[in-house]
């Protein structure tokens, strides 16, 4: 069992590689293993293309090797035609006769479909080998798949004394984010697949909501205008990005922009949080304002928030967000800034 988690190990360090690129699927790696050696490693690179057991199969230099190997995979295997044909057929194709698998996929269409057809075909298969670590690694993607909506992360910057900006109808934000911890909420931005603010954040900050301090793809825009307020001067309709507006009101599509109504009778955010998931948006950013946030927290629609707690005071303002009841937290000081890091589990 201790060599198959090092090689199980080394799949989920493969599969972090496509972090950026494979969603809405889960992040997946596999290493093939003859005469305790490894003679092939994969990862799924991006959506649509091959996953991680056909591209550690590709990197096999003598397939004759493969009829005596044992393929580890972070993931359960596919057993059904998506984008790529079955892994599944393809490892009972190619004769590997032992299988290794981190988790079970929570994946209606998969679901322990793969595990059934590699057995059923007389192979030996191994499952839950480090399987925690394996499941923590497709959080994003169990969340998608079991709840119906995207993995959301919130994030604030908070003073000392608990104010998450100061009072201002316009002009200049108080400075509560340094250019480091700046440049680690891009980061986050590249690993979103979409990032969400109010619409006063939209009015008072204009925000680009872009990815420019970091390297990586821009998220979809999203903005709640219920009342359609927001001026079409904002950096959010510039077209650069499609942006996505809910709001109450009828208003047809304009170039980069879509505009979807909500239905005012019934609560706001689990309607923008079954559009996103029909979208196939798997992972959220919500970045404000407080108001926002806080109904975020209101309605636990929340998977992990993230608070910069700056050592300025602002003495008055807007009160940050209350988290309420008790959480699970890390504290992490990041670029000399402590960070507290909330996790919850059995969201709903």
């Amino acid at each position: 069992m201790k060599e198959d988690e090092i090689y199980i190990r080394r799949c989920i360090q493969l599969a972090r590689n496509g972090q950026n690129n494979v969603s809405p699927n889960p992040m997946v790696g596999a290493v093939i293993v003859c005469d305790g050696k490894i003679i092939g490693e994969g990862y799924h690179i991006r959506c649509g293309e091959a996953h991680a057991e056909v591209n550690a199969i590709r990197s096999v230099k003598d397939e004759s090797l493969l009829k005596r190997s044992t393929i580890y995979v972070s993931l359960e295997p596919c057993s059904h035609y998506g984008k790529t044909p079955p892994c599944a057929d393809l490892i009972i194709e190619k004769q590997i006769p032992r299988i290794v698998i981190g988790c079970q996929d929570p994946f209606i269409k998969v679901a322990g479909r793969g595990i059934q057809k590699l057995r059923e075909a007389g192979r030996e298969v191994v499952v839950g080998v480090l399987e925690e670590e394996c499941r923590k690694l497709i959080s994003h993607f169990i969340t998608a798949s079991t709840l119906h909506r995207p993995y959301i992360i919130l994030k604030w910057a908070e003073s000392a004394d608990g104010f998450i900006d100061i009072n201002r109808t316009d002009g200049t934000a108080a400075k509560l984010s340094t250019d480091h911890t700046s440049m680690l909420v891009h980061k986050k931005r590249a690993e979103a697949d979409a990032i969400m603010v109010g619409t006063n954040t939209a009015t008072l900050d204009n925000p680009s909501l872009n990815v420019r301090n970091w390297y990586g793809k821009n998220p979809l825009r999203v903005v709640l205008d219920k009342h359609l307020s927001l001026r079409r001067s904002l950096n959010l309709f510039d077209g650069n990005i499609p942006t996505l507006v809910y709001t109450l009101k009828e208003h047809p599509d304009t170039a980069h922009v879509e505009y979807l109504t909500l239905n005012h009778e019934k609560p706001l955010l689990p309607q923008i949080m079954a559009d996103l998931n029909h979208r196939r948006i798997q992972t959220l950013l919500v970045e404000g304002g407080s108001r926002l946030l806080q109904s975020f927290i209101d309605d636990e629609l929340w998977d992990e928030i993230y608070v910069e707690r700056s050592e300025s005071e602002l003495v008055s303002g807007v009160k940050s967000p209350k988290i309420g009841s008790p959480n699970r937290y890390f504290i992490e000081k990041i670029f000399g800034i402590y960070t507290l890091h909330y996790t919850r589990e059995n969201a709903r």
